[in-house]
């Protein structure tokens, strides 16, 4: 693998500002993500893929076909998402390559409060003498998703170099904002054509994830009684008041993300905003147990006619959304999915880990569009921070796998 390729290939898209916009109402929700979406496309023009093209929604589509005498071979899909998040500034990242990194704490030039180390980034231990890459401390670095990216491209520059590595057909796709919850909601299955994926979004090397958190969304409307400040006494309802008092009353040792990991989920509210007459909670609700979102609907609903009742005269009305459900859902149903990519890692020469993921992907939502959609590593880590940072070793070993894994898929049919 040329690593100096993949390391300029990903520098130059950490520095296209694609940051994702969750109050925008157009799609994509920022028309700069197209900005870098044009450049994928021309590279992969340039690269000799013919039928590469961007549609109206910024998606970019292309093929690479198969090479093989097998005509029954699965149409694999490899996505990643070219959005970064809104939580952390993606404008004018400036990366940063600590080459050969001897292991001493990486104090960010443009904001020296930013040290990244083996204290606080453990995974780092076992990186020393590889190649970490950094923002400067202001910004997020954007791995989380162009790593992804990345290593999509030069899998398949690297396909294309080589056409003795025999595949099926390959189709590649890059989605538009998948942080803000919304990456596949104007994307064309029938166009997209393909009979299992791969998204590229993953953390740690080795890392295979199959499952995801069931996500809905809830908002709660608090409506209180208005009057004059200076005549409210016995009168008065304070919407905001209702809103903080149901706030107070969630759970303090549990049911919230800083309680909870592994397989426990949360509720979590995300805005509260309003002022007298009206006030508005929402909320995110996350479990892998998807029936257990209903329970934690329930008693927020609970909690809310608790609160009301504190307030004599008031009212309160709430309404929850789908988002996404667990992948393992559909993966289940099709496990060799997941275990071809576990055994593409063991061939690429490392040792592969099954996890699950206290979040969604892209590959929530495809895997029940038709499209089941494990998530592969790509070594992002410490995401939507401005400590993100990225091992271009473990973006190597992604494209490595990425290239076995078409091997196994030629040879073993579904």
């Amino acid at each position: 693998m040329d690593l100096h390729s993949l390391s300029d290939r990903f520098l130059r898209y950490v520095q296209i500002d694609t940051e994702s916009d969750p109050h925008s109402m157009s799609f994509p929700s920022t028309e700069k993500q197209k900005d870098l979406a044009k450049v994928l496309l021309n590279e992969l023009l340039e690269m000799g893929v013919q039928d590469a093209e961007m549609d109206e929604w910024g998606y970019v589509f292309a093929t690479i076909p198969s090479n093989s005498e097998n005509d029954t071979i699965p149409t694999i899909c490899f996505c990643s998402h070219v959005d970064t998040a809104p939580d952390c500034s993606g404008k004018n990242v400036k990366p940063i390559i600590h080459a050969n990194w001897d292991g001493s704490p990486m104090v960010l030039p443009d904001d020296n409060n930013q040290v990244i180390s083996v204290e606080n980034h453990p995974y780092l231990k076992d990186k020393i003498g590889q190649d970490i890459i950094t923002a400067s401390g202001t910004t997020l670095l954007g791995a989380d998703d162009k790593a992804g990216v990345a290593i999509i491209m030069q899998f398949t520059k690297y396909l294309l170099d080589n056409p003795n590595i025999k595949h099926g057909k390959i189709r590649i796709l890059f989605t538009p904002d998948e942080e803000v919850g919304r990456g596949v909601e104007k994307l064309n299955m029938e166009k997209l054509g393909a009979d299992y994926g791969y998204t590229l979004d993953g953390g740690p090397l080795g890392d295979v994830e199959d499952e995801t958190f069931s996500a809905d969304a809830m908002t709660f409307v608090f409506h209180g009684v208005s009057a004059h400040p200076g005549y409210a006494k016995g009168k008065m309802q304070h919407a905001m008041k209702m809103a903080s008092a149901f706030l107070c009353s969630l759970p303090k040792d549990g049911w919230s993300p800083e309680t909870t990991s592994a397989r426990e989920g949360f509720v979590h509210p995300t805005s509260i905003e309003g002022g007298l007459e009206k006030a508005t909670v929402t909320f995110i609700l996350r479990d892998h147990d998807t029936k257990k979102l209903t329970e934690y609907a329930e008693k927020l609903v609970v909690l809310a006619n608790e609160t009301i009742r504190l307030f004599p005269g008031t009212s309160f009305e709430f309404h929850q959304v789908e988002q996404y459900r667990n992948m393992k859902e559909i993966l289940q149903h099709c496990p060799f999915v997941a275990d071809y990519a576990v055994e593409a890692i063991e061939r690429a020469g490392y040792t592969p880990k099954r996890q699950i993921i206290r979040g969604g992907t892209d590959g929530s939502r495809l895997s029940f569009m038709g499209l089941p959609c494990p998530n592969i590593f790509t070594g992002e880590m410490a995401i939507h921070s401005k400590q993100e940072y990225v091992v271009l070793q473990d973006m190597e070993a992604a494209v490595k796998t990425l290239v076995e894994l078409v091997q196994i898929w030629e040879k073993h049919k579904a």
